[in-house]
């Protein structure tokens, strides 16, 4: 797990929403409170967020996009594409980043050693150094709570913030509905 950052994928009925906090630490200092750990891809059909290295994470982004884009969008397809050229690229296989990647219908872990993980619940997901803090809340908040899914995300990572030395409470969110 990477002393980085949190973000939260959730997948509900025809809703994908993904959200992250913004604090990005060298060592034991906050270089900065407010940067965007999430985007949208394959033109705004495709919700992601990665955990790690700042420079890692884009060069994830963007080889993941070609593939989705190779793809024509499919996401399962392009999840299990892309973990084969992870762990055939030797360049790839060090890069210190996780990221998560979902639409309406599927979710996805990407780990830093090339593996794709759907979440036991298919539903919600969660990385970095506070992810488990998020995990904790949102299948909390998802089974005893009556909360849209956004709200379920940005309460999650609140709790998350709270807890988790790494990450804060400036937090962004990205929704995609069918």
């Amino acid at each position: 797990m990477f002393e980085a950052t949190t973000i939260l994928g959730y997948k509900g009925d025809g809703i994908a929403v993904i959200g992250g906090d913004g604090q990005v630490t060298f060592g034991n200092t906050v270089l900065k409170g407010n940067a965007t750990k999430i985007r949208t891809l394959y033109g705004g059909k495709i919700l992601a967020g990665f955990a790690g290295s700042t420079a890692d994470a884009f060069n994830l982004f963007d080889m993941f996009e070609k593939i989705l884009e190779n793809k024509k969008g499919d996401l399962v397809k392009s999840v299990i594409e892309f973990s084969k050229e992870w762990r055939k690229d030797r360049y790839l296989r060090r890069l210190e980043a996780m990221m998560i990647v979902l639409d309406t219908k599927n979710i996805f872990i990407l780990s830093g050693t090339g593996d794709v993980v759907e979440p036991e619940d298919g539903k919600i997901a969660a990385i970095g150094s506070g992810g488990n803090f998020a995990l904790s809340a949102a299948r909390a908040l998802d089974r005893h709570a009556n909360l849209d899914a956004k709200t379920l995300v940005e309460e999650s990572l609140k709790i998350a913030g709270e807890l988790c030395i790494y990450t804060n409470t400036n937090i962004k969110i990205l929704t995609l509905e069918e």
